[in-house]
């Protein structure tokens, strides 16, 4: 198998989410890094890669609300505050769920709770799609460096072996809105 995948399709980049490995992948503003959220061992990969604290948590993004049913507990939202949640999305806001209690810790961090997204990005719609489920999404740099926005950027900074899924971001400048489902409180501007 070829292993420079900065030029590969979709179904390169399933071939390498199942093999527990961390990707790139265009969002609606920078270019994220992702795994199986079901994989403590990829999850675990993308933590060491970002230097992240496992206890800061996670966000899913999704190609549907279906893909994140298994991940968080809605039944103690009321049907306007998901009617607040579904009118955002598809689209670049993530919201936070109660998590449901076998959701991993290794997604949640310190939390009982889960940030989750259904994007509108056409690729990353495609990339769930293919792979049947969501994607640990935290955006592509390393430490101290800036979001990475386009191909070039992400080769430069993880190298060009990295597995990238070649493709434009959505060209919106903010990283995702991130809002509490429960309360509407904002957590990060958009």
């Amino acid at each position: 198998m070829n292993t420079n995948l900065h030029t590969d399709t979709v179904n390169d980049i399933v071939a390498v989410l199942k093999q527990e490995r961390v990707i790139a992948y265009p969002t609606e503003a920078v270019f994220g890094v992702g795994c199986d959220p079901d994989s403590e061992t990829a999850v675990t990969r993308l933590l060491e890669l970002k230097q992240r604290p496992v206890e800061k948590g996670l966000i899913l993004i999704a190609a549907s609300y279906e893909q994140l049913k298994p991940y968080i507990d809605d039944t103690t939202l009321t049907a306007s505050q998901k009617k607040a949640v579904f009118d955002s999305w598809p689209g670049p806001v993530t919201f936070v769920f109660p998590a449901k209690t076998t959701t991993p810790r290794w997604l949640t961090g310190q939390f009982d709770s889960l940030a989750v997204r259904v994007t509108n990005h056409p690729l990353v719609v495609e990339l769930c799609n293919a792979f049947g489920k969501p994607l640990v999404s935290t955006s592509a740099n390393l430490t101290g460096q800036p979001p990475c926005r386009d191909v070039a950027e992400v080769i430069a900074q993880f190298g060009p072996e990295f597995p990238v899924l070649k493709g434009d971001t959505g060209g919106r400048l903010n990283p995702s809105e991130i809002r509490d489902a429960l309360t509407g409180k904002l957590f990060r501007q958009g």
